[in-house]
């Protein structure tokens, strides 16, 4: 069964899904996939990325000097060989799939398959406290404009544009989202449950950030603070600035949080505020580590100490004062 369903609609319910919290203690497994078309690219590239809740855990580029998956978590890898290889032809499998969903699409639009094209999948599950399933996503986007999503727990597709509209028939032809739903459910959760032991450790760490402020002079004289938050898990952290107790939305330009690509993460906001005005503004940070938010601003480096001067002078004193003593001691033995 599909529904199709107005952009604006779609965009919205996919807004709501990622703004769905899980409950503490569950964890999710992501699949994030593209397939690339390009007039360089003989074949099409396949990108195939798994994260463990926030952490990159594996990864397969079909470009690769072997196209093979590989382990990429920032704990051991426990797996046995034979893993690797059959995770391999899963992927592979799946890659074969999405190559006939774009040529599906490019037919229907008329459009060269020699050309830029991107199409992306997201898929997902959600696992509560104990191991028991949650939920499941599936999401293709063939830019610009079309879309679908798979709703799992009904096993029916919601479409935005013509294109993703005759794929979900194409697929539902073919028993597809059985297939994707038996992914979810069960594969998903098997792959999942041993990362949570293998990182249980790393998962269950509270990292700290560290904070520091940089200052830069722009083209114009103004300046720009830049509130930094580094080495901290897990990734939920807010950095606003505030001026004189206010904040300060307008002029302020925030990074999404990124890997530091050592299992720790990283994030800045900015603010560009009048020159002679820095002490003015403060970076607050809350992360769930701290007991309380941080709260620093930019202080101005102090003069330094000119080191050579005071070498200089210390060592002609001393000089100068071994002459003073020699020449009382010369002095008093003349008289003597």
């Amino acid at each position: 069964m599909k529904t199709i369903v107005p952009e604006a609609l779609i965009l919205l319910l996919l807004a709501n899904l990622a703004l769905t919290r899980n409950p503490k203690g569950s964890h999710s497994l992501s699949f994030l996939q593209a397939l690339i078309t390009g007039p360089h690219l003989l074949e099409p590239q396949f990108i195939f990325d798994v994260y463990l809740d926030d952490l990159h855990v594996e990864r397969f580029n079909s470009r690769a000097e072997t196209p093979r998956l590989e382990h990429c978590a920032p704990w051991v890898d426990q797996q046995e060989p034979e893993y690797w290889e059959k995770r391999t032809q899963d992927i592979l499998s799946l890659m074969d799939i999405y190559k006939d969903a774009l040529k599906k699409m490019l037919y229907f639009y008329n459009k060269n398959e020699s050309g830029h094209h991107t199409l992306k999948i997201l898929m997902a599950c959600d696992v509560l406290p104990g191991g028991y399933y949650r939920r499941g996503t599936f999401k293709l986007s063939f830019h610009p404009k079309d879309a679908l999503m798979l709703i799992v727990s009904g096993n029916y597709w919601l479409t935005t544009g013509v294109g993703a509209y005759y794929l979900a028939s194409e697929w539902n032809n073919e028993d597809f989202p059985d297939y994707v739903q038996t992914l979810l459910e069960c594969k998903c959760v098997h792959f999942l449950l041993p990362m949570l032991q293998h990182g249980k450790e790393i998962l269950q760490r509270t990292d700290i950030p560290k904070i520091h402020v940089t200052h830069e002079v722009r083209d114009d004289g103004k300046i720009t603070l830049r509130c930094w938050a580094v080495k901290f898990y897990h990734t939920k952290i807010n950095i606003t600035w505030q001026r004189d107790g206010s904040n300060q939305t307008i002029n302020m330009d925030v990074i999404e949080t990124r890997p530091a690509g050592d299992g720790t993460f990283q994030k800045w906001a900015a603010v560009v505020v009048p020159s002679g005005k820095e002490q003015t503004y403060t970076c607050h940070v809350y992360h769930k580590g701290l007991p309380e938010p941080i709260t620093v601003r930019w202080e101005p480096p102090q003069p330094s100490v000119p080191i050579m001067p005071i070498v200089t002078g210390l060592v002609l004193g001393a000089v100068l004062m071994g002459a003073v003593v020699t020449f009382l001691i010369w002095k008093r033995r003349t008289k003597g």
